[in-house]
């Protein structure tokens, strides 16, 4: 049979391949991996040796070479991210060529260039774009002669104080731009395809740029795409021997997520399928770049759909990425080898080892994951590598290998895996020419694809810190290569043997479960995983109906609460720790039920609902570690000699604690839990919305072993059964969570109480803003707004209410939240591709409603999202434009995001504008610039501030939360002061001379 027919009878034959069963390896054991390492045996005994010998020759060779490293091997090897230099200079380039301002460019080239110690680099690069006339460029405008400098140091000192000039502002802004150069092939396509023939350069070309986070991101990129494989086309001569594409699956859509698979098979895989029919008919290599792990099996799904397209005939040139470090690395082959079999499409593999890895350990952390996706060392990676390089060539003729490396003993092994099967090596534009060279001459011709950026340096963010953060480190390869201090024998070591010595995890990189070390992190559901996420659907909720108490079930919960406590309290806090420690353990056993509770009660999405669970635990275990810290034994205090002096913690009594709706079960558990800690008992009032699943955690906490008499659940109207509460002769304190106005009653009305002066604890509501300046990442912008302001359809006390833009800026950013909102989905909360769920009630919708009208009439709407499913509660987003005089008095508490623009000179002005409105709860700035994060950190007080992230999610033991003003009392929750205050404290002092003196002062 022809190859055509066989392909022709193979690519309309249904999907066979299962590529959800990679995620039951996604987070397996690192050691039982490593295991399966060692047992795939990629070299012999043989081979290792002539393999580390003929690495360490070609790094000898590579030293000794008259073509020295490029500029950009030559800045890592220089300027590492171990220097505050080469810090300071990732942090300029990052930043410098996408602000548009000159005031903002000039104080960025101050603060990045003058607090380096520059003088220390003089003369130590042997390139002549980053040695000392590289840096006397950037500071004078033009090359000087620094050797016979004396004061070299002081030299640098005064150029550096001349960076207001505008002649060393423009060198220092073309200097960044030369850098940029180094790193992008050409500009654009054209160039780019002209640049690689003038050096004789087989490419791999990347368009560079972002994810797309709107659909008009995504048609560009199409277009982009298109354009290029058109271009590339007109001197093809097929996949092997003429340039290719990598394409970024992220682009093509901005919803590329695995919760929305319906969405990305109706959207993002028409865009691939018209790209990839473009590139069949130019008969021209055509690669999914390999992005995060989360997004493995999606891809893989796209893939085998396009490898079965009848369309594309029996074009050889379809390829992906494959990453090393990922612990499925050779299952992912296998399955591939198996796909170009059934299919009869051979495939392109580029196997790379990953660019991702600080971004995965740190989602997995984040994420309260099983494990990590990743191994977590080099060596396993670089074994990994070899394993699964041995798999790809085995694979033959069905795969075909594509080997990109920078490492002298990974390029070693490759070839002699490969033996006589015909291999492609890739390296990255800029790096590892040297290394090649050195390769051609020691093997003779190679077949080298150079991986290739193309774009505009204003979109070279993403593609540079990866780079850098990949291979700036001290312990890189490309910065080991010409680092003449470490013999090549070091460089080229054998990573098998590394791993057969060490053949764990990295010990100073705990599982996710353990990063606290002192407590448990709490787990977290991954629902990128269908294993994961199908059985949530079919989950019953937890709890059951409930009464609203009495006022005879208000005192007799007091009277019981009142005789328990003091037994409570006497069992001390390790006791008391034992039972929070039970209960965080049967949150996470019942989380599917407690999730699916807050999903069908508090509107809430699944994320969020996980979120809830999550919290609620980490309170849990936080205050029980709290509780052994403090209240366990009394803390000995200093004092003359003769006597002891001692203080130790109690319980107050019998704390009231009324939570919100918004988060009924995590600040529910977390209140009753610090009260708890403290040696108090609790009346525990949930919001009214949310009853059911506040029943279903007072039933966990004495499932885990709290005294009935402890903990008793009183809910109802704040108007009967908060009022009882709070005046209650037998009440000993109050936390309370929830609206300003609320706060301020209960405060009066404590205050009007006779007897004791009791503790409040309130944390209340904010007018939450984010400063963003003009060294802002756009992306990065929007993404964090668009999570902070309608997040949990905005039901936060830190959702974003306010966002201040930049003039210059605001409406390339103001455009691009636009296009963002529209592909957010609003809907049902059950449903997992749901982005924004109802609101929490009528009255809420209604206030919601009644602020909207009045924004119509006073403010300019930018955006106004209309809910598609028919929901009474959904409220879509809207996105509003006002003035500084027209900044709210109160929260608008819901999807409503107020922007305000500013001028640069105009910052401080709206700082003190926004401070004079009382609030201090959550605050975010986005800048590259650490004086304009200080700027703003002194104009405007708050709780909680969150630079170039979110505003929203705060970590119980990690980011404490808790207002200031009218936002709160303290202490913060989920903080090492948060029991102080359900506490009491007593100073004992005992003259032990009284007894016959002081032992330890007659034992010196």
């Amino acid at each position: 049979m022809t190859a055509a027919r066989a392909a022709a009878s193979v690519i309309n034959a249904p999907v066979t391949i299962d590529w959800d069963q990679l995620d039951a390896l996604k987070y397996r054991d690192e050691r039982e991996a490593v295991a399966a390492l060692l047992a795939s045996e990629p070299l012999s005994t043989a081979m290792r040796a002539q393999v580390q010998k003929e690495a360490a020759a070609l790094v000898a060779k590579a030293r000794k070479m008259d073509r020295r490293p490029g500029m950009v091997e030559s800045f890592l090897q220089e300027f590492s991210l171990s220097t505050p230099e080469g810090l300071a200079l990732m942090g300029l380039a990052e930043a410098l060529l996408r602000t548009p301002d000159a005031n903002t460019r000039n104080r960025l080239i101050a603060e990045k260039i003058s607090a380096a110690d520059w003088a220390s680099h003089l003369g130590q690069s042997g390139s002549l774009l980053v040695n000392a006339s590289t840096w006397g460029l950037m500071l004078t405008g033009r090359l000087i002669d620094v050797s016979g400098l004396e004061d070299a140091s002081g030299t640098i000192k005064r150029l550096a104080a001349r960076v207001g000039e505008p002649v060393v502002r423009a060198a220092v802004a073309q200097a960044v731009r030369v850098m940029g150069e180094q790193f992008v092939l050409g500009r654009s396509i054209h160039s780019a395809i002209a640049r690689a023939a003038k050096h004789n350069l087989l490419c791999s070309f990347d368009m560079l740029g972002e994810g797309a986070r709107t659909e008009a991101d995504a048609a560009n990129y199409e277009a982009a795409y298109a354009k290029a494989i058109a271009a590339i086309g007109k001197v093809a001569t097929g996949p092997a021997g003429a340039h290719g594409i990598s394409v970024k699956l992220s682009a093509l859509s901005p919803r590329y997520e695995a919760i929305q698979e319906t969405l990305v098979w109706a959207e993002l895989y028409p865009r691939l399928k018209r790209l990839a029919e473009m590139a069949a008919k130019a008969d021209i290599n055509f690669t999914i770049d390999a992005e995060e792990a989360d997004r493995l099996v999606l891809s893989l799904k796209l893939l085998e759909r396009l490898a079965r397209e009848p369309s594309l005939g029996t074009w050889r040139g379809l390829g992906l990425a494959v990453q090393a470090y990922q612990t499925r690395a050779m299952e992912v082959i296998r399955l591939l080898a198996a796909l170009a079999k059934d299919s009869g499409r051979r495939l392109m593999v580029r196997l790379v080892k990953g660019a991702y890895w600080d971004t995965e350990i740190k989602r997995a952390q984040v994420g309260g994951r099983a494990g990590y996706p990743v191994f977590t060392t080099k060596p396993a990676t670089d074994f990994s590598y070899l394993s699964a390089a041995r798999a790809l060539i085995e694979a033959h003729p069905y795969l075909y290998a594509q080997f990109a490396t920078h490492n002298a003993h990974t390029l070693a092994a490759t070839r002699a895996i490969a033996g006589s099967t015909p291999i492609e090596h890739q390296r990255l534009h800029g790096m590892g020419e040297t290394l090649y060279a050195a390769a051609t001459d020691m093997f003779g011709p190679l077949a080298l694809r150079t991986y290739a950026p193309v774009g505009a340096h204003e979109d070279l963010l993403p593609y540079l810190v990866r780079r850098l953060l990949e291979n700036g480190a001290n312990t890189s390869f490309v910065y080991l290569l010409f680092d003449d201090d470490t013999p090549p024998e070091a460089v080229a070591a054998d990573p098998i043997s590394q791993v057969e010595a060490q053949p764990g995890p990295h010990p100073r990189i705990p599982l996710p479960r353990y990063i606290y070390g002192d407590r448990l992190n709490s787990l977290g559901v991954d629902f990128s995983i269908t294993a994961e996420r199908a059985p949530l659907a079919y989950m019953k909720g937890a709890g059951h109906a409930v009464v609203d108490a009495t006022p005879a079930d208000i005192a007799k919960a007091f009277t019981v609460a009142k005789a328990a406590q003091p037994t409570w309290d006497a069992l001390g806090g390790a006791g008391r720790a034992r039972i929070l420690r039970a209960m965080a353990d049967a949150l996470e056993q019942h989380r599917g039920a407690l999730m699916a509770t807050a999903v069908h009660e508090a509107g809430k999405t699944w994320p969020d609902a996980m979120a809830e669970v999550r919290e609620a635990a980490d309170f849990c275990r936080y205050y029980a570690l709290l509780a052994e810290r403090h209240f366990t034994r009394a803390e000995s205090l200093k004092g003359p000699a003769g006597e002891t002096n001692s203080l130790e913690l109690h319980g107050r009594g019998t704390f009231a604690c009324i939570s919100p709706w918004n988060f009924p079960l995590a600040i529910f558990t977390g209140q009753i839990a610090a009260a708890l800690a403290a040696g108090n008992a609790v009346l525990a009032k949930p919001a009214e919305q949310t009853p059911r699943i506040s029943a279903a955690a007072v039933k966990l906490f004495k499932q885990a072993g709290l005294p009935d008499e402890i903990l008793h659940l009183v809910p109802g109207p704040g108007e009967t059964v908060g009022a009882a509460l709070i005046t209650h002769p037998d009440l000993s304190g109050v936390a309370f969570t929830g609206g300003t106005d609320t706060a301020q009653a209960i405060n009066r009305s404590l205050a009007a109480r006779k007897g004791p002066l009791l503790p409040f604890i309130a944390e209340t509501g904010g007018l939450n803003a984010l400063f963003v300046d003009t060294t802002a990442q756009r992306e990065q912008v929007i993404d964090d707004v668009i999570l902070s302001a309608f997040g949990s359809a905005g039901q936060r006390c830190s959702s974003l209410r306010i966002l201040f833009l930049p003039e210059e800026t605001a409406d390339s950013l103001i455009a691009g939240l636009k296009g963002a909102m529209d592909v957010l989905k609003v809907g049902d909360p059950a449903d997992f591709a749901t982005d924004i769920g109802p609101v929490i009630d009528f009255p809420a919708k209604a206030a919601l409603d009644a602020h909207l009208v009045h924004l119509k009439s006073t403010a300019r709407i930018l955006k106004e999202l209309k809910p598609a499913a028919n929901m009474p509660l959904l409220f879509g987003p809207v996105m509003a434009e006002i003035t500084l005089d027209q900044l709210p008095d109160k929260e608008v508490f819901g999807p409503i995001l107020h922007v305000v623009r500013y001028k640069n000179d105009e910052l401080e002005v709206a700082g003190r504008a926004l401070a004079q409105k009382g609030y201090g709860l959550t605050m975010g700035i986005h800048s590259r610039l650490e004086s304009f994060v200080e700027r703003v950190r002194a104009l405007v007080p708050a709780g909680n501030i969150y630079v170039n992230r979110s505003i929203i999610g705060a970590v119980v033991g990690v980011q404490p939360f808790g207002g200031e003003g009218l936002s709160g009392t303290g202490p913060k929750a989920g903080g090492p002061h948060a029991l102080t205050r359900y506490s009491v404290e007593r100073a004992v002092s005992v003259n032990i001379a009284a007894k016959g003196g002081d032992p330890a002062l007659l034992n010196l």
